[in-house]
This record gives C-alpha cells, sequence and structure tokens, in this order.
C-alpha cells in the first residue's frame, strides 16, 4: 500500500519562475517509511523484539488498549521493549529534505522519553534535598521534573504514575513557611497537571500551612502564580469535602477568587474560580462567615455580568455558583436587588444548554418560592411575565426536562399563572389549555 502526501503549495509562488510546480501533484510517501497501525510518515519510529518497526505513538496506544501481541506478526510480545530505529528515522528526516520544495516539512528529531527509573531517582533526590532544607537543589531538581513534563504527554503520564505528585507536595508543605517564591511558585505550576494526587499528596498540599501558601499566591503572587494557584485549588477542592471546610476558614481565599472573575487573567482561570467557589458555597460546606462576604465582595452582580455574554462552559459553572447561593435568605436578598436577574436567567433558558436551563430554572423557583411580593403591585413574578418567561416556561415544558425540573416548572407556571389571572394579561388561551393539561 502506497500513501500520498498532497502538496501544500497551490497557493505559494514558485521561487524559480522558470520552474513550475503542478499545483495537483501528489508525492507518493515510501510504504516502509509509514507506521503499519496509523498507515501516516512515522514521527518517532522504535522496533519491537519482533523486528517490525512502528510510530512510538501508536504503538504505545496499542499496548494500553490492551493488547499483547505485534499488530503485524501477531506475536505474543515477550516483552514490550520499544528500541529506537535511528536509522530509518533519518531516511525518513532525508526523504522529506528532498521533498520539501513539494511542501513536505521534515519531522522533527525525537527526544528520548523519561523513564520510571529517571522519575524514581529525581524524586528521591527532591525528597532527600526538603530535608535537609537545601532549596536551590529543590528548585533545580523540580525544573528538571517540568522540562521533562513540557516534551511530550507520555512523559507526563510517566512523573504522574511513579509518585511525582506526593513527592512535590510533600516538597510544597515543607517550604510552605519559607518566602521563597520562586521555589514554591515551580512546584505549583508543575502541580497543575499532577492531578489527582494519592492520599498522601493530598493530606500534605492540603494542610493548614499548605492551603495558607496556597492563597497568598492567589491574592499576592503576580498573574501565572494566580493562575497556577486557581487550578491547584479547584482541583483539591474537588477530591475531598474536608479541603473544602478548611479552605473556608483562610481569610482572603474568597477574595481572590471573586477578583479572578472581576478581572479575569484568562477563561481557564475564569472557570477554575467558578467551581472554587461552587465548591465552597455548597450546602454542605456552606457557614455563617461566607454571608458577609457576598455583600462584601458583590459575587451576585459579578455572576450576572459574566452572564451576560459568557460563554456556554462559562456560563453553567455560574448558574451552579448562583444556584447555591440562592439556597440561603441572605443570597437571595443579594439576588432580589439585582435588577437584572430574571431578565438574565430567563434568557439563558433554552439558549445555552440543558444544564444551564435546568439550573435557569432552579434559581427561578427558589427566588418565587421565597418571594414575599406574588401580587400584581411588583415583585420577581410580575417582572418575569414581563421579559415573557409563561411562554418561554411553556416550551421547555413541552420539548422535556428532567422529573425534578419539571416539578419546578409545574410550580413557577403555577405562580406565573395566578399573577397573569390578576393582571388579566392572557394574550391566548391555547397555553393555558396545554398548562391545564399539564396538570
Amino acid at each position: 500500500m502506497i500513501l500520498s502526501w498532497r502538496s501544500r503549495r497551490k497557493s505559494k509562488k514558485s521561487k524559480n519562475p522558470g520552474q513550475e510546480i503542478n499545483s495537483d501533484m501528489e508525492i507518493l510517501n515510501p510504504r516502509h517509511f509509514c507506521c503499519p497501525i496509523s498507515l501516516d510518515l512515522m514521527k518517532d519510529p522504535v522496533t519491537l523484539p519482533t523486528g517490525i518497526t512502528y510510530d512510538r505513538e501508536s504503538i504505545e496506544k496499542w499496548i494500553e488498549e490492551g493488547n499483547l501481541t505485534c499488530p503485524v506478526t501477531n506475536q505474543v510480545l515477550a516483552s514490550y521493549d520499544q528500541i529506537p530505529n535511528h536509522s530509518i528515522r533519518k531516511m525518513i528526516q532525508d526523504w522529506c529534505v528532498e521533498n520539501r520544495s513539494y511542501g513536505v516539512e521534515r519531522i522533527p528529531t525525537p527526544r528520548v522519553p523519561v523513564t520510571p527509573y529517571e522519575v524514581s531517582e529525581t524524586c528521591k533526590r527532591v525528597n532527600d534535598a526538603a530535608k535537609r532544607g537545601e532549596q536551590k537543589k529543590c528548585r533545580e531538581l523540580v525544573r528538571k521534573i517540568k522540562n521533562w513534563g513540557k516534551e511530550s504527554e507520555r512523559n507526563k503520564k510517566c512523573i504522574v504514575e511513579n509518585g511525582a505528585g506526593c513527592v512535590l507536595s510533600a516538597c510544597f508543605e515543607s517550604f510552605a513557611s519559607v518566602s521563597n517564591e520562586d521555589l514554591s511558585g515551580e512546584i505549583l505550576s508543575v502541580l497543575v497537571w499532577m492531578f489527582p494526587l494519592g492520599e498522601e499528596g493530598q493530606s500534605k498540599l492540603g494542610s493548614v500551612q499548605s492551603l495558607n501558601r496556597l492563597v497568598w499566591f492567589l491574592t499576592s503572587g503576580d498573574l501565572s502564580a494566580r493562575q497556577n494557584a486557581v487550578l491547584v485549588l479547584k482541583n483539591l477542592l474537588a477530591l475531598d469535602q474536608k479541603h473544602v471546610n478548611a479552605l473556608v476558614e483562610i481569610e482572603g481565599v474568597f477574595a481572590g477568587l471573586v477578583k479572578l472573575i472581576k478581572e479575569p487573567i484568562c477563561p481557564t482561570a475564569t472557570k477554575a474560580s467558578l467551581m472554587a467557589i461552587f465548591y465552597m458555597t455548597s450546602p454542605s460546606s456552606f457557614n455563617e462567615k461566607m454571608v458577609p462576604m457576598f455583600e462584601e465582595m458583590g459575587l451576585v452582580s459579578v455572576i450576572i455580568e459574566i452572564l451576560v455574554d459568557g460563554d456556554k462552559s462559562i456560563c453553567e459553572k455560574a448558574l451552579g455558583v448562583l444556584d447555591h447561593v440562592c439556597d440561603c435568605r441572605e443570597g437571595r436578598e443579594k439576588a432580589y436587588e439585582n435588577a437584572l436577574i430574571v431578565a438574565v436567567l430567563i434568557k439563558k433558558i433554552l439558549r445555552v444548554s440543558d444544564l444551564a436551563s435546568e439550573l435557569s430554572v432552579s434559581i427561578l423557583w427558589k427566588l418565587f418560592k421565597n418571594s414575599k411580593d406574588r401580587s400584581e403591585d411588583g415583585g420577581v413574578v410580575v417582572e418575569a411575565l414581563q421579559v415573557g418567561a409563561f411562554q418561554k416556561l411553556l416550551v421547555l415544558l413541552q420539548v422535556g426536562c428532567g422529573e425534578s425540573t419539571k416539578e419546578k416548572l409545574k410550580e413557577l407556571l403555577k405562580l406565573l399563572n395566578l399573577c397573569r389571572v390578576r393582571l388579566d394579561c392572557f394574550d391566548s388561551t391555547a397555553d393555558f389549555k396545554y398548562l391545564k393539561r399539564s396538570y
């Protein structure tokens, strides 16, 4: 089988006016340069004990899927050793250079992947240096691990699987009380892709010393450190409720998270901050200390602002936070004070995602249920009618939703219908008849 590489120079002019290159010409890839699995040009050819050469990424994926045989010979593999085939790699590179005028790009020389032994030995050295308090040595070793991770996803996987996360978490805790931003910052930048951590790593990173250091980076670090801190916090809070309970006791954490939403660094940091607040405002972790934080930081107003033009992922996370906030009376009071909340929630129904629609209905249900004013002289119910809530909720009921959401929808529609009757604002009887049949 011979594969082809179509020229990508169709829109480019030839450097030599006398030389014309056929834009429809196809460059044939030699068969022995192609991986038997992916049928693509090999970028990092390796040879198995059976003598067959494959692209490293393809054969590793084959083995990870649980296959124990060589794909070509079907022989059972006595070992999974992969020997780099430098000869054929150089031949492929030479062929790419010879055909570069037709748009063929030279494959880069692959780096040698890190081995589990190298990772284990480096982690031991980090652990020993941390015990001796050698900050400079620890920083050098952490940078070495960081550079390995930058080279490939395979290296990252190897580093995580060999316990580097636990060692770095312990190192972070050891130097948490030391004012060395460089070392702690380096460790933090690596811990971002170390999750999920083991139990020991969680206990080290979730200690009071480590959490206080993370909050310091969140509130006082540079942009990169703040982003890394919120990503680590988000991943840590998702693992265990006890980390949430410990974090809410630390002064400044909530202000730091809200600031990341008010003054966004990047969408990733904004989403991580929303998720961290989501875990902190969950019913199981909510406490009285957070009420004045809501009032001081203006969380509800911030959430409404990002809901106006946020993308799907941000809207879903923001609505999740707002749903938790509206579980308490103080949170609902702040929501009632915002003139845009009802209009924004109605707008998000059926326009973002099924999850966003369900969360919007849940928030409206909490606001309507706890509103003291449901009469014709004002209130959230009348405001909802004015922005077309009845028709939109009726459409959602017709389209279909979850059982819990459906029950809330019916209750909302009853309240809206009662208010419509009082205001005598029926436009037609069709929606009323459907609503009657729904019950």
